[in-house]
């Protein structure tokens, strides 16, 4: 089983109280952050960090409550809100010596890095989200049979107790189910990697729990905030999306469009785990990103 990048240097470092962060560095040049998704680790950017270590600094950090980062109990809606977890990347990279960084993220990741570009609009000088809807768009167009595809979502809504029992009884099947479901390309996880993912994520089940369920709740209020303020993100802004627009019934880049005026929205061929099925797709895309 694997747990590290091979070629990058491990660091342990605080961004709040009792909260600090794996993260992982290498390369030199403009520096660009990277943010994971789930039921994954930072790992999942194994092909795109090595090859952008080429000519940029990268930092890649297990996000609060995954991985090998701290996953600190949830003691109410903002221990797992995307505005703190954000914060927390914010502050590793200043103390990485990056006052000001490109930021990507996939799915969970891309949700952080969406808050980073909203709260940080000073830090972030480019922004890429990976095949993910803002939290306030993702609650609306789920709706009907088509929000079965988010039931995963329904679930860890719930209040503490019940969802974290019923996926700790079954770890390795709720979190591989997603593995397997989204992914065309089996072979882009190989099995030590996958049992990487799964004992990641068996050792974490409450702190992901908390971390979906901000999302139903704070993570709403923070986007409708921004919305009612007319926030947007200033910076250029980069969204790879498989083409979900005709099964849940929206114009993705519209959509974007309303959050992120400078947008080059792109929609890919491979699975919902891109970066590992066709890193040579993101690298183009991060680097086309970071050039605007």
């Amino acid at each position: 089983m694997t747990s590290t990048i091979p070629g990058f240097d491990y660091h342990r470092v605080p961004v709040a109280d009792d909260v600090a962060l794996n993260v992982a560095v290498a390369g030199s040049g403009g520096p660009i952050v990277l943010l994971h998704g789930f039921p994954q680790t930072h790992l999942m950017w194994r092909h795109v960090a090595a090859d952008l270590a080429a000519d940029h600094t990268v930092i890649v950090a297990d996000l609060r409550g995954y991985g090998d980062s701290a996953k600190p109990a949830e003691a109410g809606p903002d221990t797992y809100s995307k505005r703190t977890m954000a914060a927390d990347i914010v502050t590793a990279a200043r103390t990485l010596g990056h006052e000001r960084f490109a930021l990507a993220g996939h799915d969970r990741g891309a949700l952080v890095a969406f808050r980073a570009g909203l709260d940080h609009p000073d830090a972030i000088t480019h922004l890429a989200c990976l095949d993910v809807l803002p939290t306030l768009d993702m609650w609306d167009v789920l709706h009907g049979t088509t929000a079965a595809v988010g039931f995963h979502l329904y679930l860890m809504a719930q209040p503490p107790g019940l969802p974290e029992q019923m996926i700790a009884a079954s770890a390795d099947a709720f979190f591989g189910y997603f593995l397997d479901q989204w992914t065309k390309d089996p072979a882009a996880i190989p099995a030590p990697v996958r049992a990487a993912y799964l004992a990641a994520c068996r050792a974490a089940v409450p702190s992901i729990v908390a971390d979906y369920r901000a999302s139903a709740t704070i993570d709403v209020d923070h986007d409708r905030a921004d919305r009612a303020a007319g926030n947007r993100l200033s910076m250029p802004v980069t969204v790879m999306q498989q083409d979900w627009g005709a099964a849940l019934g929206y114009e993705a880049t519209a959509l974007w469009s309303s959050w992120a005026p400078n947008l080059d929205h792109r929609t890919v061929d491979a699975g919902h785990f891109m970066a590992e099925e066709d890193p040579a797709v993101v690298v183009a895309a991060l680097r086309d990103l970071v050039r605007r």
